[in-house]
Formats: structure tokens, sequence, C-alpha cells
């Protein structure tokens, strides 16, 4: 799934996310959502989620749900 629309991200949900530093390497960081930064319903690069450890980033991936 897209992590470029925000109904697609939901508080819970597992998603892989690219940080500001990171943007160069592209290096993912999987986590749990704890809030959704971004209020447009989409953005180009990735909805801005903060995740339970407290880390920023771009959602890139969502994990889905088997």
């Amino acid at each position: 799934m897209e992590g470029t629309e925000r109904a697609n991200i939901k508080r819970g949900s597992r998603v892989s996310i690219v940080m500001k530093e990171d943007q160069r390497s592209g290096k993912l960081t999987e986590g749990i959502v704890k809030d959704i930064l971004t209020s447009s319903p989409v953005h180009p690069h990735g909805i801005k989620v903060r995740l339970e450890s407290g880390q920023v980033g771009r959602v890139k991936k969502i994990a889905v749900a088997r």
C-alpha cells in the first residue's frame, strides 16, 4: 500500500518510514504509528508520522495485515 494517502494510515499501523537524516540513503525504519502529523489527505513524498519510539518520518511502506 502507498504511504502517500492519509486514509491508508491509521494509528497502530505497522509502517516503514524514512527519517529526515536518512533521505539521501533511503534507509527505512520500521515501527508502529503513534500520531499522524500530516493534515492534508495526500502528500507526494509520504504522510509524516510519529512512531511509538518517538521517531518522525514519512511513510514509504505500510505493512499489510494478514
